[in-house]
């Protein structure tokens, strides 16, 4: 895991981004202390809409008017 300078990331970000892409981690440093890792970023899948269709329940009590304190709390 090679670890490169602040200076060093600026000037070769693109060559260092293309070592991410190959799965490597690189760590960045200031003064030789290291402060953040260069990691590839896991890439979602497309969201489906109704995936969590059957695995949510809503009561009826959502329809019912909040009790006054809440309300007065919800309004501020």
């Amino acid at each position: 895991m090679p670890v490169v300078n602040v200076h060093q990331a600026k000037t070769q970000l693109s060559r260092l981004l293309a070592q991410v892409e190959a799965g490597e981690e690189v760590i960045i440093a200031r003064r030789g202390q290291p402060v953040a890792r260069l990691v590839r970023c896991q890439l979602r899948g497309k969201r489906r809409f109704g995936a969590m269709k059957g695995q949510i329940v809503v009561g009826d009590s959502i329809l019912e008017p909040l009790p006054e304190d809440e309300l007065a709390a919800w309004e501020g």
